[in-house]
């Protein structure tokens, strides 16, 4: 009996001793006071666990999640990063108090085949936390982002509908994800937004540059990532966030929720949030009609947790009302005015002018977007062996009803519902003579189909599109090489698809019996597969831990779009006619990156210079007549034509962060972008803003802010950081004048003022209150990016002003409280 006994105890023995327990103290490296309630997270099992009131922390780990490295994050303390050394069991260390970093080393970076740092990484990357997201008060989650991240931009249709544009590509060019999914909901469009939650967002990251080799086909210029976050505290627990905000240019109202539960194993969330505004005002234009919105959204999760797996299954709603702007005015007082009726009765120079009611309301009028987007995911992460698999499945569906009918506002003038399955599969293989390696695939399925609508910008179509790839990352000392290659897959198709008028009506209607008296084919049927090759091969080299160098090439591919290749018609929207063009070829982007990345006791830097090249560039021409006019229907609405041909874009950008030692909490942000794009058609050569220059390039930008974070010594107030801000955009003078696509913008300079308070009211519930005033000496002006600009329908303005600006001075109200 003995032996046997000796023998369980011994086996029961080895099987603790292959677990870990790590512990230590966190403390404050000035006073060397211990830190309560701070965070510890182990990467890549993403295990939590906080440290209590001495400071003190425990956690033990499984051998199928030995972990890489610990992240220490605190409030109002600077994150900070460690590595697990084999063998080691004890990590004892000091935070620093009152520095706040926006793109460091110590960030992980969750976008990737596994969990790796910022510094680590040779793509170029940024990463922006909770509380920038929280503090940086703009219309939507994509402004957050630009005000955060160098060489992102955004082309803009008002204050809720940003398209985020990278290194001066955009569109289907940037590839935007929620918690894994990519976001499918007819994103084409000049005025389609983006269908999120802007105030239960915990994280996101942007990778600037080619991402094929991960994510396939529409990341040629990069990838925003959006996470909402998972429930982590493990206590049992309920926590909660709400959220309250009010702007004073378009006397925004929004509220937001959050209500999380963890425990060992099981947790469960839900968010939503509700925001509605009136029409945005500036100097020169007064209320701008027709840019009013009211959006509602809800989620929920579920998930469970184990040793050896993770899983959560979640669902949201989004729905959103949205003015429609047109920019008719009256031509002699320059006033908005709106339409009233159809077709070529609705004469744009003769419409009445909107009342200072309708200028000034909440509500929606009936010509307007109406946006709904449902999205259902699970998401299964799986220990096997000494590798594991992560698969994510999706579904969402996206209606887009667009009305454009003044004399019968129920008929939408536009109505879409676009169904999307998206898969994902990928097996991280065990670590072998220091090289990590992984598989997968992923892509998605997808069908389009026009409703009861009047116009028909893009047929009724399928898509069936898939990838497989090979990553493969190699560590050795100083040295980190990553890279790997994937081919895609896409097959697009639809049929005959016919037009005729509606007998009672007299609109458009689709019909499907192509007999039937007056149908026309507006769609002929299409099929075509599309295929192509990415990789990427990048180095990086870590002399100390201050400095970072790397160096990054490679290849993506994206599919033309459905409106690139089949659109015949106007989107009501957008103001536009489109015309495509079903013979295009795929984009090849070929990509070089140069960077580096610093960060020391007094200052933080990052640099980095791109080239792109690109061969089947697709780009919309405006269409003009034989006489050189452009060619307008009776609503004013611009003829454009899809084109090919090759281009070149390169630019830099660069980041420096003080923080001196000697004055702490004083922080001192600046941060500068430029790119160039050229369309290389050979009729184009040296003709300058006639054809050479690619349209929707952003001008040079130059961000700088100041803050002084303090931390009194009051039990309530935990800090105080006033901030000052300056954001630069010089003239652009390379524009694409040809056919009047665009026109020269002089230079601007905003400033902007605000302050945060934290207040920790009972234990770890907390309170933080942001006051912000953007734009604060209401400086008129108009972005490049800003379509809005080019909504002019007269040569001549009594006023001497084109277009409409952008929003004037804006004062920010936001309260956040967390329990």
């Amino acid at each position: 009996m003995k032996p046997v006994l000796y023998t369980i105890i011994a086996l029961f023995t080895a099987a603790i001793g292959k677990a870990q327990t790590l512990q230590g103290v966190i403390k404050d490296k000035d006073s060397r006071k211990v830190i309560a309630l701070c965070n510890v997270i182990l990467y890549p099992s993403m295990e939590a666990v906080q440290t209590d009131d001495n400071g003190r922390f425990a956690i033990t780990t499984s051998p199928q999640n030995e972990p890489s490295f610990m992240v220490l994050y605190a409030y109002g303390y600077a994150s900070d990063t460690l590595y697990i050394q084999k063998g080691k069991t004890v990590y004892n260390h000091y935070l620093k108090a009152g520095i706040r970093e926006t793109i460091l080393d110590n960030v992980v970076i969750t976008g990737a085949t596994r969990a790796t740092l910022i510094k680590e990484n040779p793509i170029s990357i940024s990463s922006v936390s909770t509380r920038q997201i929280e503090s940086t008060t703009e219309g939507n989650i994509i402004d957050v982002l630009v005000k955060n991240v160098p060489g992102l931009n955004a082309v803009k249709t008002g204050p809720n509908i940003s398209k985020p544009f990278i290194h001066g590509l955009g569109y289907n060019r940037v590839l935007t994800l929620y918690d894994g999914i990519r976001q499918e909901g007819q994103q084409y469009g000049d005025e389609h937004g983006l269908e999120v939650d802007d105030y239960n967002l915990e994280k996101a990251e942007v990778i600037k540059g080619p991402a094929s080799l991960l994510y396939g086909s529409d990341a040629i210029a990069g990838v925003i990532s959006l996470y909402a976050g998972i429930p982590d505290k493990k206590d049992k627990k309920l926590h909660g966030k709400l959220t309250h905000e009010y702007q004073t240019n378009n006397n925004l109202v929004g509220n937001g929720f959050r209500l999380d539960y963890s425990g060992e194993h099981f947790m469960t969330a839900i968010r939503g949030s509700h925001r509605m505004a009136q029409n945005y005002r500036n100097a020169i234009d007064g209320r701008v009609y027709l840019t009013n919105f009211a959006a509602t959204n809800l989620s929920i999760l579920s998930g469970y947790k184990t040793d050896k797996s993770s899983s959560q299954i979640s669902a949201t709603l989004y729905n959103n009302h949205q003015g429609i702007p047109d920019g008719s005015r009256d031509s002699m007082t320059r006033k908005f005015t709106h339409q009233v009726y159809e077709g070529d009765d609705d004469d744009i120079t003769k419409r009445p002018v909107v009342s200072n009611q309708a200028l000034n309301s909440y509500t929606i009028p009936d010509l307007a977007q109406h946006i709904q987007h449902y999205r259902l995911y699970l998401h299964h992460q799986q220990v096997v062996g000494e590798g594991d698999i992560d698969i994510l499945l999706g579904g969402q569906q996206n209606k887009r009803r667009e009305y454009t009918h003044p004399q019968k506002p129920q008929q939408a003038g536009m109505y879409m519902r676009l169904n999307t399955f998206n898969y994902g599969l990928r097996y991280n293989a065990p670590k072998y003579l220091n090289i990590e390696t992984s598989i997968g695939v992923n892509g998605m399925l997808q069908n389009n189909k026009n409703k009861e609508a009047t116009d028909f910008p893009i047929p009724d179509y399928h898509i069936y599109d898939g990838g497989v790839y090979f990553y493969a990352k190699w560590k050795h000392e100083k040295w980190t090489l990553s890279g790997g290659m994937r081919y895609d897959v896409r097959h697009v198709q639809w049929n005959d698809f016919y037009v005729g008028i509606h007998s009672e009506t007299g609109f458009k209607q689709q019909v499907h019996n192509p007999q039937a008296a007056g149908a026309i084919l507006q769609f002929e049927a299409y099929e075509k597969w599309f295929q192509g090759m990415s990789g990427s091969v990048g180095v990086t080299y870590i002399p100390n831990d201050a400095i970072s160098l790397k160096a990054n090439i490679a290849r993506a591919y994206r599919a033309p779009n459905v409106t690139e290749i089949g659109s015949n018609g106007l989107d009501p929207g957008a103001h536009i006619i489109y015309l495509g063009n079903r013979n295009f070829q795929p984009e090849f982007s070929l990509q070089e990156d140069m960077g580096v990345h610093m960060k020391f006791p007094n200052f933080s830097a990052e640099g980095s210079l791109f080239h792109n090249q690109i061969q089947n560039y697709i780009y919309m021409s405006a269409v003009v007549d034989a006489n050189g006019n452009l060619l307008l229907d009776a609503q004013g609405n611009r003829t454009y034509q899809y084109q090919q041909a090759a281009a070149q874009l390169y630019g830099a950008e660069a980041w420096l962060a003080l923080h001196p030692e000697m004055i702490n909490g004083i922080r001192w942000d600046n941060s500068m972008s430029v790119v160039y794009g050229f369309n290389r058609k050979a009729a184009y050569k040296n003709k300058g803003v006639d054809g050479e220059y690619l349209p929707l390039i952003p001008p040079m930008k130059i961000n700088s802010s100041l803050s002084y974070e303090r931390n009194p010594s009051c039990k309530w107030i935990t800090s105080i950081t006033p901030k000052i801000e300056m954001e630069y955009h010089a003239q652009q003078n390379r524009y694409l004048a040809l056919n009047s696509t665009e026109t020269y913008t002089p230079s601007y300079t905003l400033w902007h003022i605000g302050i945060r308070t934290d207040i920790r009211y009972y234990k770890a519930s907390t309170l933080q209150v942001i006051l912000q005033a953007n734009n604060i000496f209401d400086k008129a002006y108009q972005s490049h990016l800003s379509r809005l600009k080019y909504f002019e329908y007269y040569q001549n303005s009594t006023n001497g002003s084109y277009g409409i600006y952008n929003m004037g001075r804006n004062i920010t109200l936001k309260i956040i409280a967390r329990f």
